[in-house]
């Protein structure tokens, strides 16, 4: 009877359990029809671990030991239909860009270094599109990135296929 009683308990468990595992991987396989439905949805979302091998091929990850260091570092979101992923690193903040033309913690900064060649990121942000310099004590647009449709970096997100 025992023995029973302990099967019973087991099976139970172990039935609890499955519905958590199956809906991890219908959320990844789901995220194709999601996002066809919702158009756009510029939410950033942390990936599901079913998108691992994805995310892995299209940043050219696959020497990283490190499958958490890539769940944690990658997101989602969706655009135009389709999921597109984006992997933070160094000056990727994976956000909607900052599309001012002139910020003013740029202008100050040029006022006060008049001829600098380059304005560091700790005063622009990371999320701009322009690289400046100072000129005669006004900012300059060196370059700039191409923002996608939604408005974020657009070499910075790669479309999942």
């Amino acid at each position: 009877m025992m023995l029973r009683s302990v099967l019973a308990r087991v099976i139970v468990s172990m039935a609890g359990a499955m519905p958590v595992a199956l809906t991890a991987t219908a959320r990844a396989q789901d995220l194709n029809a999601y996002c066809a439905k919702a158009g756009n949805d510029d939410r950033v979302k942390p990936i599901p671990e079913a998108l691992l091998p994805a995310a892995r091929r299209l940043f050219n990850l696959e020497s990283a030991d490190d499958a958490d260091f890539v769940l944690r570092s990658t997101v989602y979101r969706c655009m135009s239909g389709s999921v597109w992923l984006c992997n933070h690193g160094a000056n990727i903040p994976c956000a909607k860009a900052d599309l001012r033309r002139m910020p003013p913690s740029v202008t100050t900064y040029c006022k006060e270094n008049p001829n600098e060649a380059f304005v560091p990121m700790v005063v622009t942000g990371h999320d701009t599109i322009h690289s400046w310099e100072c000129v005669g004590g006004k900012a300059r647009i060196k370059q700039s990135q191409k923002v996608d449709p939604r408005g974020f970096a657009a070499d910075q997100w790669r479309r999942l296929q």
